[in-house]
């Protein structure tokens, strides 16, 4: 099964807390640690880039909504508890990524 991957930026070891959309996520059950990558067992949607339509109505204040999940991880480095803020999933190689922008 391919799983959605989070590279962990330099630094970052385990202990750590990992978050999606503020939900704190279990190792072993949502996601495993190898190396330093996140491996996630459910795909995690990104929104793809802002089309002109969308650009359009927000420029008029007209909201548009899609789903992207935000990865966050806590971790301690030298004594200070520091937070790794919306880090940037990455589809399976050849997955079409979930809620792509169509426009």
């Amino acid at each position: 099964m391919e799983r959605w991957r989070v590279q962990l930026p330099a630094g970052v070891r385990p202990p750590i807390e990992v978050f999606v959309n503020g939900v704190v996520q279990q190792q072993g059950v949502d996601y495993e640690v190898v190396d330093d990558v996140l491996l996630f067992k459910r795909a995690l949607a990104q929104e793809g880039r802002l089309g002109f339509w969308r650009w359009f109505w927000g420029a008029w204040g007209i909201g548009t909504y899609r789903k992207h999940d935000n990865v966050d991880v806590r971790y301690v480095r030298d004594g200070r508890t520091l937070v790794a803020h919306a880090l940037r999933p990455e589809p399976p190689p050849g997955a079409k990524a979930a809620a792509a922008d169509p426009e």
